[in-house]
């Protein structure tokens, strides 16, 4: 028996009992003070119409004192005891009849499925792109309140214990493609652990957050070990050592000479305040602009007339020596290497891997962190001008923000901004739903840990789908010609239909780049082609 059902019958009860033990006051009450005397069941029922205000006055008017104080007793009882303590029992019932609860179990039949143990921002990210690849999945959640939001969010959740063997065979894991274990690094082992037990052969994935702690997540038996933080601070590091870089590392092959490649434009840069169409890129160096990022939102393909500045990054497809020579035009014309060019605030397992990025490429720099160790140039506080004026955020081209807290990123972007009006800060961020809010603070370019790491499991799951994917927005994806077979790009129509590009086609072992309106897809073409997510999916329900 539950809280609201104990509390609901304790409540019957003792009203039961008032009623009764009233009715007896009343009938006594009626012979002692009015020598009027009633049958019990006669004063249980003007009680009762009492109570509940559907009867009065059938024995008044009362001539004694004490009949009256009696009566109106017995009405200030009936209002506390039906109008005021219904609504605490009829609500929670109410709530509970429109509450949907997350089962316990997931449908008979589900196969080829994803099973993710706990549910992290990163694994918003995931689920959109098994989504957008129309692939199934189940979420394992062991606290019950917490898988109840989920599935008021949307989401397909079951609550269950993912460390149990009972848990894991209630996702159907025997039947599924692929585990994905996102909690805690002790938690993510007994998870690998568990599903070895429940069936070896399915592919498991774990993260780690501390990338010592890899190995054991390898002796527990996961297939693939995932460190998001050492990723992202891959990624930021390779905005200042190349400039052509994308999420998932440099930039992606296509052909023996042809990439795709992102490029942020960077402080001082000719093409700053120029439109698309003013830029020249096209005619100065023969690279197709697929897209951009305007302040964190991905637009593909490009107006002519679209504003190039510090936030913009470009997405461009082309050959080495395209994107070489886009990328000295996306350059500061004088960009000069010096001592504490590059500031790196914050120097945890992010800040550590920038730093050694910068090292490997010869890149000057210095590091800021509030704590002295190994490492550390100059300690102070990011949110302090006179510790950022230390290291020498005033004079520097670049720093790097490679904090924990969003809010602190934010923060320390102000007042970087303030000391340093033309620096460029590129900065991490914790949550995508902050990164919007550190453009407004002035940052030029940002990576979300929950979206990389959220797209790095995607690519590891789904890497017999061939998904390349770029930053938080636009995917590049590798897929069969299907029904545009037959067709020439000009009448597919493909750009206005669904947004994506199709950027290349692979045809008997030859990459095809050159691509115009009078091309003809062929039986057994491989297209390549990028485009937003939303974009993505509507090219794969067309074509």
């Amino acid at each position: 028996m539950d809280t609201w059902q104990r509390r609901t019958l304790i409540y019957l009860v003792g009203l039961a009992g008032v009623i009764l033990g009233y009715a007896l006051v009343y009938d006594y009450g009626m012979s002692a003070f009015e020598n009027d005397p009633r049958e019990f069941l006669h004063s249980l029922q003007i009680v009762v119409e009492t109570f509940t205000t559907t009867g009065f006055g059938s024995d008044a008017p009362w001539e004694s004192t004490g009949m009256r104080l009696l009566v109106i007793t017995m009405d200030i009882t009936g209002v506390v005891l039906i109008f005021l303590a219904l609504p605490v029992l009829l609500f929670p019932l109410f709530e509970e009849a429109i509450e949907t609860n997350a089962p316990t179990t997931v449908e008979r039949g589900l196969r080829d499925h994803v099973v993710i143990c706990a549910f992290t921002p990163r694994g918003e990210t995931l689920v959109a792109e098994l989504e957008s690849w129309d692939v199934d999945y189940v979420i394992v959640e062991p606290d019950s309140d917490r898988a109840d939001d989920i599935r008021e969010e949307g989401y397909h959740v079951i609550h269950a214990d993912p460390q149990s063997v009972e848990g894991l065979e209630r996702a159907r894991l025997s039947s599924a493609r692929a585990l994905v274990a996102d909690a805690s690094d002790q938690v993510n082992t007994s998870i690998v652990l568990t599903a070895r037990e429940v069936d070896e052969h399915v592919r498991t994935v774990s993260v780690v957050e501390e990338p010592d702690r890899a190995k054991y997540h390898d002796l527990a038996g996961a297939d693939a070990v995932l460190s998001p933080r050492q990723l992202l601070g891959e990624s930021l590091a390779s905005k200042v050592t190349t400039g052509v870089s994308t999420t998932l590392g440099d930039s992606i092959e296509v052909g023996e000479d042809f990439d795709i490649a992102e490029l942020p434009i960077h402080r001082g840069s000719d093409l700053v305040g120029k439109t698309l169409a003013e830029s020249g890129i096209r005619e100065q160096t023969g690279v197709n602009i697929i897209g951009a990022w305007f302040r964190g939102q991905f637009v593909s393909p490009p107006t002519p007339g679209a504003e190039l500045d510090v936030s913009t990054v470009l997405l461009a497809s082309g050959t080495g020596r395209q994107l070489e020579s886009l990328k000295s035009m996306t350059l500061s014309s004088v960009r000069g290497f010096r001592r504490g060019e590059t500031v790196i605030v914050g120097y945890g397992e992010v800040g550590h891997t920038i730093a050694d990025q910068l090292q490997t490429a010869r890149v000057p720099h210095t590091v800021l962190d509030r704590d002295e160790k190994d490492g550390v140039d100059v300690v102070g506080d990011a949110t302090e001008p006179a510790d950022l004026r230390a290291a020498g955020v005033e004079n520097a081209r670049t720093v790097i923000l490679a904090l924990s807290e969003d809010t602190d990123t934010e923060f320390a972007t102000l007042v970087i901004r303030d000391l340093n009006s033309d620096v460029e800060v590129i900065a991490r961020a914790e949550e995508t739903e902050n990164v919007t809010k550190m453009y407004r603070a002035g940052a030029d370019y940002i990576l979300s840990l929950a979206t990389v790491s959220g797209r790095m499991l995607a690519s590891t799951i789904l890497e017999d789908e061939d998904v390349i994917s770029m930053d938080q927005q636009v995917e590049i994806i590798r897929t069969d010609a299907g029904d545009l077979v037959g067709t020439t790009l000009g009448e597919a129509d493909v750009r206005s239909r669904t947004g994506c590009t199709v950027v290349a086609v692979e045809r008997n072992g030859t990459v095809l780049t050159d691509l115009g309106p009078d091309v003809r897809i062929q039986y057994e073409d491989s297209l390549v082609i990028a485009g937003t997510d939303a974009g993505v999916k509507r090219f794969k329900r067309l074509f």
